[in-house]
């Protein structure tokens, strides 16, 4: 299966929150509002557990830290950081000292303000630029001890770039662990022009780049020099609804901040995903070589 060839956004990830409300605060409000600190699924076996998004979410990012094998005195990267939830939790459960990193200052001003909440020593937020990410030039090769993502490498035009940054920025034998909104065949939706039909409108209303495949980043993170030891559909054979309330959809819909209401533009298309299966999340654990 092919990757869509249309690139529905450039390489700002603010893109989205700059058009709903001027400089992203109105956004970001919102989204904090609507699903809190953590941004991002986590195993469905934990929804049907019952537990919160939140909670959910939590476990993920222990699954995630622990797949990284970091611990006290090391230096870890968080691509795509976001309010800080997850980076927070990561630090804390680890011991090691995390680095997020965005292009929304916005959202680093709520992930310091919960860093400072924390005592303010287990991590700290960078605001980069937009393409920074293709060689992370601040750091020096070989620092980091470890890198995550969640949720973050669909905005980016240039995954692979992202992949060989990280790649040269990571120590020998440290890992890259991360999870992702990915598309795939489903039901009888098995073409590229099927899923592309419901694929598409997501990244056009959410501004993401293009959605990959579990396979595809998998290739990616090889191309740059990692070894791949899991790359799995965390929803596989199920639809990917993620821990949402029910009442989660009338308050996105009812959010009205523009005239064209990008928020309900883009609850609209990811629901249609969901609901055809075509829409999952990838996990995936690499390393570099020692």
């Amino acid at each position: 299966m092919t990757t869509p060839t249309r690139d529905f956004r450039d390489d700002t990830p603010a893109t989205f929150y700059a058009d709903i409300a001027e400089g992203g605060d109105g956004a970001t409000t919102t989204y904090l509002d609507h699903m809190g600190d953590f941004w991002h699924h986590g195993r469905p076996e934990h929804e049907a557990a019952g537990l919160s998004p939140e909670q959910v979410a939590r476990k993920m990012a222990e699954e995630v830290v622990t797949a990284l094998g970091v611990g006290a005195g090391d230096l870890v990267l968080d691509f795509g950081s976001g309010p800080g939830g997850s980076t927070l939790h990561m630090a804390r459960t680890s011991g090691a000292h995390f680095v997020g990193v965005s292009n929304a200052d916005a959202l680093n001003r709520r992930a310091r303000e919960l860093a400072a909440e924390d005592g303010g020593s287990r991590a700290s937020f960078l605001t980069i630029d937009s393409a920074a990410y293709r060689d992370f030039a601040f750091w020096p090769d070989g620092v980091l001890d470890g890198a995550t993502f969640f949720e973050s490498v669909c905005h980016l035009s240039d995954k692979d770039k992202f992949f060989q940054a990280v790649y040269r920025k990571l120590k020998p034998g440290a890992a890259l662990v991360g999870v992702d909104w990915v598309q795939r065949p489903y039901g009888d939706l098995q073409t590229p022009e099927q899923i592309a039909e419901y694929i598409d409108p997501v990244c056009e209303h959410i501004r993401l780049a293009g959605l990959g495949t579990v396979d595809s980043y998998a290739e990616q993170m090889r191309d740059a020099g990692f070894t791949v030891t899991h790359a799995e559909d965390l929803f596989a054979g199920q639809q990917c609804w993620g821990s949402t309330p029910e009442a989660d959809r009338e308050n996105w819909l009812n959010h009205a901040d523009t005239e064209y209401n990008l928020f309900a533009l883009g609850k609209n298309a990811l629901d249609n995903a969901r609901g055809t299966g075509v829409f999952s999340v990838g996990y995936w654990i690499a390393r570099k070589p020692a």
